[in-house]
């Protein structure tokens, strides 16, 4: 393995261990020695890579995770050929992606008290928000959805999925899922024009 292979692995191993670290006990749980040893690194291996230290890490493991949910709700969108239903699609997969306790840990839990609010609205709106956005911009320049401003509209959906993604963390349910998903539906038929 040569030198760029080396750091690139080193690098990646910092992420998964400390991923895994951070979903299982949460970030303030969590030391850089417990996350050196399970790396197999040193302490000055980390902020070769990560100067910022547990912190920078943290913001690294974070864009990875919101990264991997914007990837599902694409994939999941793009298998629908309807344009309504490329929105609904999107919509179950991040309520179902962020059901994860992993996620639900990394990405709404610790990321907002981590980094501050809005740091994670930034990194949030890099990662999700502005597909939500185009998306609603398609639905209604298409005539699907009433017209309105598109801005706010986003910020009350996704505000309002994350805070379901929340509610299903502490929810006991077998049915909370689906009943989520079906309220969410209900809610964005309601925006559809007449």
């Amino acid at each position: 393995m040569n030198r760029a292979e080396q750091r690139e692995h080193t690098r990646r191993t910092l992420l998964r261990e400390s991923r895994r670290l951070f979903a299982a006990q949460g970030y303030a749980a969590v030391g850089l020695a417990e996350i050196v040893r399970a790396a197999g690194v040193t302490k000055g291996a980390l902020y070769h890579h990560f100067d910022g230290g547990k912190t920078a890490l943290f913001r690294s493991v974070l864009e990875e995770v919101q990264q991997e949910v914007a990837q599902a709700v694409a994939r999941a969108a793009d298998a629908e050929d309807d344009p309504w239903e490329q929105l609904l699609a999107g919509c179950r997969t991040f309520l179902a992606s962020a059901a994860d306790p992993e996620v639900q840990q990394i990405m709404l839990l610790d990321g907002p008290a981590v980094l501050g609010w809005n740091e994670w609205r930034a990194l949030d709106e890099a990662a999700s928000a502005r597909h939500l956005a185009e998306a609603l911009t398609s639905l209604i320049d298409a005539g699907i959805l009433s017209p309105q401003p598109v801005e706010p509209l986003t910020r009350l959906l996704s505000g309002a999925m994350n805070e379901t993604a929340l509610w299903l963390a502490s929810s006991s349910g077998p049915a909370d899922l689906a009943d989520a998903q079906a309220a969410l539906t209900r809610i964005l038929e309601g925006l559809r024009a007449a």
